[in-house]
């Protein structure tokens, strides 16, 4: 912890460990770092869970169908950003692309289409849905994209600004670079606050804000818009309500997910955003 880096909150591991962790805040970016972080090899072992359903299609339980519902829908939604801010289809690569559904969606699209995933379950599964990924960024050295994505990965990735960087290198030119992560300055993190569940430690490495984001990319890329994610914070709301009270079902969770949303009608604070840059040529 550097000098002018302040605790924030200690925050436990709810899936698998069951191990605390501190939530350091660095004025400087406005974001807050997951404390200590583990090693780099150490990490794969946080995700050992059949509850982690970004690795898995499966549909056991009330949490895991809701996700798989959501992101049927959403897919058609973020097929239609990306050709949005593309104006048109090209060439996309997906970077913590799971199970592959975004990058099969995109290619029935007619998008040109690659993929990153470093979790073996997850590429098998891919796999047999037609969607052939790659384990590093480093595969994708030399090669340049229309559009690069990462939906809720970033907040995994230990080596930030190293990746960052490897990010700018992959955009062509004017391209386009779009990231969804979570935000704790929203309601719903706020009201929860040990128990949210989108801190996700130690998975979550970093926890970012609007500021932290267009701070941190702002060498190479200018923010053109930022998108909420307004079902976050209901499914955010029910896991956090489980971890809290041990719940399965909340109806108290809906009500602070629908708060957290209208709350942030005016605050601009959502649970999630997802945050649309242009490459600078």
């Amino acid at each position: 912890m550097q000098n002018h880096e302040k605790k924030y909150l200690s925050v436990k591991d709810y899936l698998v460990s069951g191990e605390s962790f501190d939530l350091v805040y660095d004025p400087n970016l406005d974001f807050l770092k997951t404390f200590p972080q583990p090693k780099v090899e150490e990490l794969p072992k946080y995700y050992e869970s059949q509850d982690y359903i970004s690795h898995t299609d499966e549909r056991r339980d009330l949490f895991s169908k809701l996700y798989q519902l959501i992101k049927k829908w959403s897919l058609q939604k973020k097929t239609k950003l990306i050709s949005d801010q593309n104006n048109g289809i090209g060439s996309l690569l997906d970077v913590g692309a799971g199970t592959g559904d975004f990058l099969k969606v995109a290619k029935e699209k007619g998008w040109a289409v690659c993929g990153m995933e470093p979790n073996k379950t997850a590429e098998k599964l891919a796999s047999k849905k037609g969607i052939e990924l790659k384990s590093t960024l480093d595969d994708f050295e030399g090669k340049l994209f229309d559009v690069v994505t990462l939906w809720h990965v970033l907040e995994h990735i230990p080596n930030l600004e190293e990746t960052i960087l490897k990010l700018s290198n992959l955009v062509k030119p004017s391209g386009t670079l779009i990231i969804a992560v979570p935000n704790f300055k929203s309601y719903d993190a706020k009201y929860y606050g040990k128990f949210w569940a989108a801190f996700d430690v130690p998975r979550h490495l970093w926890h970012f804000s609007k500021k932290s984001m267009e701070k941190l990319f702002s060498e190479n890329f200018t923010l053109q818009k930022i998108e909420p994610m307004i079902f976050d914070s209901f499914y955010v709301s029910l896991l956090s309500e489980k971890y809290k009270t041990g719940r399965k079902f909340s109806l108290k969770a809906i009500c602070i997910g629908l708060k957290s949303n209208l709350k942030a009608r005016s605050s601009k604070e959502y649970s999630s955003h997802i945050y649309c840059f242009r490459k600078v040529k």
